[in-house]
């Protein structure tokens, strides 16, 4: 229903094949914004699962797996969803640029028809994939720094999952820091998605309990040589109070695995930006772009009113 028409999808190919360099031409002049939020707010799209081996929605395990689905439903929310912006890893953000310049050529007309003043965010750590032993070790094998400054993006993202029994936690955070600090030297804003986790049951679960997430935003508001471009993204919890009271960064909503619930994931965001002045947007993925037998357009739309109208 929302699957990238098969020979726009075979373009995408041809011009990786053909080396891509108009991709690359294309993101350098896109159409920017002046400022990351026009209203002091932010719905951005995340599409960097699969890079971690996350592909199940449902009882479907490789349902985010199907790329032309995929990217469908992303240009589908990036054209009638009202958000501000995608998060993706890099063979998702150019495949998405190439789609923009694929259909603006065939209009011939080189306009921005999905992507016009939208905020386009790397990601940059992808390598503790889901269910490995070194899960935890979250290497940074998707965007650097200094790519992301080349492709002409707005910021970047990053997570660490602290799990204080497990070595590879404090690798990550390491890498965040410096990661953190590379952006900084390139003006890049940076989302940064702390967890605390416990191992149970043979995988990794996120304690949202107010006393964990209060002491994860203390570590990573405390990441890098400045935070004052940091923003952090943060599991809603019914304690949300609590917890963003414990920074003053700038504060995206997660949406966490697709339940088929869009009005629940709503009523949440609704309650999560009453909990405090910081708190100034959402950063959703799968309950968006994979709502049961809703619309994601029409998913993300009702975020993004919640969050520019409350």
């Amino acid at each position: 229903m929302y699957r990238l028409d098969k020979q726009l999808f075979d373009d995408i190919t041809s011009l990786r094949v053909e080396g891509g360099g108009e991709v690359l031409w294309y993101a350098q002049h896109r159409k920017r914004r002046k400022q990351l939020t026009n209203d002091g707010r932010l719905v951005i799209l995340a599409a960097d699962h699969p890079a971690r081996m996350v592909t199940g929605v449902g009882s479907d395990p490789v349902a985010m797996g199907d790329r032309a689905d995929y990217l469908g439903r992303i240009v589908r929310v990036l054209q009638e969803g009202q958000v501000d912006g995608l998060m993706g890893t890099p063979d998702i953000l150019e495949e998405v640029i190439a789609a923009q310049l694929l259909v603006s050529l065939q209009s011939q007309h080189l306009a921005d028809v999905f992507l016009a003043d939208k905020v386009l965010v790397g990601c940059m750590n992808r390598g503790g994939l889901a269910g490995t032993a070194f899960e935890m070790d979250d290497t940074f094998t998707a965007y650097t720094a200094e790519r992301m400054r080349i492709m002409n993006l707005d910021g970047a993202k990053m997570m660490f999952r602290l799990d204080p029994l497990d070595y590879g936690s404090g690798r990550t955070i390491e890498a965040c820091s410096q990661a953190i600090n590379d952006c900084l030297d390139r003006d890049l804003t940076v989302f940064l998605e702390p967890m605390m986790v416990r191992y149970e049951e043979g995988k990794y679960t996120v304690d949202t309990s107010a006393e964990a997430m209060i002491r994860i935003c203390g570590v990573a508001s405390g990441l890098g040589k400045s935070s004052w471009k940091t923003w952090l993204k943060l599991p809603y919890s019914v304690e949300y109070p609590r917890i963003v009271g414990a920074t003053t960064c700038p504060i995206l909503m997660l949406g966490g695995p697709a339940t088929g619930n869009p009005q629940a994931l709503v009523d949440q965001f609704a309650a999560g930006m009453k909990a405090g002045g910081n708190v100034r947007g959402a950063l959703v993925g799968r309950n968006v772009l994979y709502p049961g037998e809703a619309d994601p357009a029409e998913v993300a739309r009702a975020v993004s009113e919640v969050v520019h109208t409350s």
